[in-house]
């Protein structure tokens, strides 16, 4: 897909927890394609300590209102200093980058989406894309508390949502690869992304269940373009670049210990 560098303008900042920011980007011009799964090269401006870019997960796309959504963890300098755009700030990013989810083939394919943490962000675009292809998916998604939940409400207006959390105050207490819907239905396919013990870990269930599976990697991808090889990740295919051959892999490329 062809790439942009755009300057976006801040449409609407919300803060959806103490830690997390969401950003609503604009432009005058429509804004490019873009596919579940793809990620978003963000320059950080006014930050001294800051130098390189930051990559972001596309959490949602809407067309009708020209927006682009960009789900952001503040736990570092640049990512803080990206929280505290305002409405009306520009942002200069690179887009769309990486390569996306496989989408559904047919409408019958049972599809669970599995979340963790900041990256149950690129599930929310990938649900709201099967469900306008027809097919509903179903959301697995956990957090260390219910505080920390991200956009439960919106995941439920595409697809099934079931939810863990470790101290149990939300949905069934334990990690999403303990969550009783896995002993109860069978899924065709699972696309995952979070923490990578959690992705480890469903891979492990998918393996053992004989389902194919996808991970996005969240490795640390500086260029976005494949030119620093910060990214690289060992796979059967040799080493490659998360940020121009990923960030989804079938697991299988993966040279994890399942």
């Amino acid at each position: 897909m062809k790439k942009y560098i755009l300057d976006l303008t801040v449409k609407q900042v919300e803060r959806i927890s103490p830690k997390h920011v969401l950003l609503k980007l604009t432009d005058d011009a429509p804004l490019p394609d873009m596919l579940p799964g793809q990620f978003v090269e963000v320059r950080v401006d006014g930050s001294e300590t800051t130098f390189l870019r930051r990559p972001i997960s596309i959490n949602f796309v809407d067309k009708t209102r020209n927006e682009l959504w960009l789900m952001v963890a503040m736990i570092g300098e640049g990512t803080r200093q990206l929280g505290r755009l305002q409405v009306g700030d520009i942002v200069n990013c690179v887009l769309p980058l990486g390569n996306g989810f496989t989408m559904p083939a047919e409408s019958a394919e049972h599809i669970l989406l599995v979340g963790g943490g900041v990256g149950v962000a690129p599930l929310l675009y990938m649900g709201a894309e099967m469900r306008k292809a027809g097919i509903e998916p179903t959301f697995l998604l956990g957090a260390r508390t219910k505080a920390d939940l991200l956009e439960i409400e919106l995941f439920m207006q595409y697809g099934r949502v079931f939810i863990t959390t470790e101290d149990g105050s939300e949905g069934e207490k334990g990690f999403v690869t303990n969550h009783s819907v896995l002993q109860k239905e069978h899924f065709d396919r699972i696309a995952t992304c979070g923490p990578k013990p959690m992705m480890v870990a469903v891979a492990r269930y998918a393996h053992k269940a004989k389902v194919e599976c996808e991970a996005s990697l969240e490795n640390m991808m500086a260029c976005g373009l494949g030119a620093c090889l910060c990214c690289v990740e060992k796979t059967t295919n040799g080493n490659l670049c998360v940020c121009k051959e990923g960030p989804v892999f079938n697991v299988k490329q993966l040279l994890w210990q399942i």
